[in-house]
Formats: structure tokens, sequence, C-alpha cells
């Protein structure tokens, strides 16, 4: 386990921070580029990459011109390479071209690859030193021991962007990391919170991705229905802080205003909070170790009027059970636990299972 604080604070800079953006058209990486444009005069975009939304991905570099535009499926290097007419963008394509933009220098990288096809662009973030703004949950998952190794070698900074990691690093106080007594990452339930084993044993894969609070992709949707993402998270925290898995635990919380909590041996427990807009997290990392202002809507207690909480159902959610216990395993465990789900997934939105 390791401290996600860096050994050294990044100083306030004069000069526009240079940002690569992996992932630029999925959920995170459209929220980043949002940020970015609102922001012109604090950041220069380095590069964008797609896996093959080239569309898209034009659209993004026409609107930031970065240095390079890399589409991941090189079937569509012909149409991006089309799409930048008249540009001063470099277009390139494949998985190779990917990572080399990853290692490319920049001050920020905002890792936002879904899945397991995300590990090797953030190791190549994490070898040149930058700031790496981490969403790829899976990327710890599978290779936590591997990344963090490559971040204490090079001297880069891990910040999280997941919602729940990112209030818990807000609020973490790194120098009194003893006096943590737990860590409470919170959870929406997902649209089946009060589904029935019966009904959610016909759920479509169109209810599953109805996320009742966030707008996200259609993977971390479905894990988040399965409450895996949940599970998931349980084993990117163990990485990410220094504390004993047993200090993590999981709390329902159906309003999504409280994002994550860090509880004191003192009996103190502080929260982060927030409206459910992915853009608060990204701001913060973007603008770390100030803030910046970001057009999330404000949040009002007072409309909302009140805020519950409820133990998870292990019966109904056992991804909860199966990602704890792969800790406890090893040999590799937590890899096969995700691999096992990424394919599960897809089976299931392809109508498959």
């Amino acid at each position: 386990m390791a401290l996600i604080s860096p050994k050294k604070l990044q100083q306030a800079e004069t000069a526009p921070r240079t940002v690569t953006v992996l992932g630029a058209t999925g959920s995170i990486g459209r929220n980043t580029v949002d940020l970015l444009a609102r922001n012109r005069e604090r950041f220069q975009v380095v590069a964008l990459t797609a896996g093959s939304n080239v569309k898209l991905l034009a659209e993004q570099a026409r609107l930031l011109e970065p240095q390079l535009a890399i589409i991941g499926d090189p079937d569509k290097l012909g149409n991006l390479r089309d799409a930048m007419q008249g540009t001063a963008v470099e277009v390139m394509a494949g998985e190779v071209a990917v990572i080399e933009a990853a290692s490319w220098p920049a001050d920020i990288v905002v890792a936002g690859i879904v899945g397991a096809a995300g590990l090797r662009p953030t190791l190549a973030a994490s070898r040149q030193g930058s700031i790496v703004a981490i969403a790829n949950k899976e990327c710890l998952v599978c290779a936590g021991d591997l990344v963090l190794a490559e971040v204490e070698r090079s001297g880069a900074v891990l910040l999280p962007v997941d919602s729940e990691h990112n209030a818990i690093f807000q609020v973490f106080e790194a120098g009194n990391a003893a006096e943590v007594e737990r860590l409470i990452l919170t959870a929406s339930g997902g649209p089946f919170r009060s589904w029935t084993l019966e009904q959610m044993a016909s759920a479509t894969p169109a209810q599953a991705v109805a996320h009742p609070n966030w707008d996200m992709g259609r993977k971390i949707s479905v894990d988040s229905a399965t409450m895996m993402n949940k599970g998931l998270e349980l084993i990117e925290a163990t990485y990410l802080f220094p504390v004993a898995t047993e200090q993590i635990e999981v709390l329902v919380h159906p309003q999504s205003v409280v994002h994550s909590m860090v509880a004191y041996v003192d009996g103190s427990v502080i929260a982060q909070m927030g409206t459910p807009d992915m853009r608060t997290p990204i701001a913060y990392t973007l603008s770390w170790p100030e803030r910046m202002a970001a057009p999330a809507k404000r949040l009002n207690l007072a409309e909302i009027g009140q805020l519950s909480f409820e133990e998870p159902d292990f019966m109904r959610f056992p991804a909860l059970t199966l990602a704890r216990a792969t800790l406890t395993h090893g040999n590799g465990s937590t890899a096969i636990l995700n691999s096992a789900n990424e394919v599960a997934v897809a089976g299931f939105l392809d109508g498959q299972i």
C-alpha cells in the first residue's frame, strides 16, 4: 500500500499546464474536455486519444488544438486524417500510438481509458513523471503494485479522479495517517438498489445503464448496477491509501451527495459533499493543489432536505464480498476478478447472457 500524497507539492505555475487526455471521447474524457475548453488560459493540450469515435475526437481536437490526436482503431486513421484536414494537429492510430501519446511530456495525464486496456498507457504516463489523474480503477485492480512502483521510481504523482477516492483524498490528513480509523466509501446503490433477486434476474441492459444519479459510460453503469464498481473501488483504495483492508467499508447513500468519508480515532468523521457531477473531482485533479471553478450545480442541502444511509445487501450484491475475498487470496485474484467482470459485462450488454 502507498500513500498518494506526493513527496513534493506542485507549486502554482504562471504558464499554462500541459495536459494529455487518454480516452477523450468517453464519459471522463468528455467532462475533462469540457473543463479544458472553459479554461483555455490555464491549460495547453498536448494529446487527445480515443478508441474508435473519429467524429467526436475530431470535434474535440478542432476545439482544443492539441499537438496530437490519436485513434486507437488503426482502420480509422484515414477517417481521422480527413477530419483534421486544414489543421496543424498531427494524427496517428493504433495501440502503440496511444501509448506513445501517453509518453509525451505533459504536466498532467488524465487516464480515462475504460478497462484493462488503459493499463499500458497509464504505465507510460507514470514512467515520464507526470501528474497522473487516474480515472481507470482497473489499472490498480489489475496491477496496482506495478503502477505504484513506476510512480515511485519516476517521481510521478497519482491523483484519483473517481468521485469516492477523490473525496477521500480531499479529506485524508496525510500527515496523520496513523490516526485514521476507517475509510467509508459511499455507494448510490444503482438502479437495482431496491429490486428483489427475482426482478434483477430479468433486468435488461437498458435498465442496468439507467443510473439514477450519475451520467456514466455503459460499462461502469452496469458495474454500478451490480455494485461490482464499489468492489473494484474497495480494491483500489487499498493501493491509494495506507490503511488495512478491514478499515475500508461501504455504505449505501442513495442521494450521492456525500461522496465518501474518513473517520478518525477521536470520533471525527470528515466528509466531502457535492452534487453528482464528475467535473468536480476532475477539476480538482487538473488544478491541484489549488482549486478551479467548475460548472457543477451547487449543493443546496435545504432543497434536498434529507440524506439517508443504509448497509449494503451482500446477498443481492455478492460482488462486494467477491472483491474483498480477492484481497485475501492474492495470487492475481484481483486481476482475475476484473477480467471475468469485463467479459461478463460485455456479454450482458451484447445480449449474450
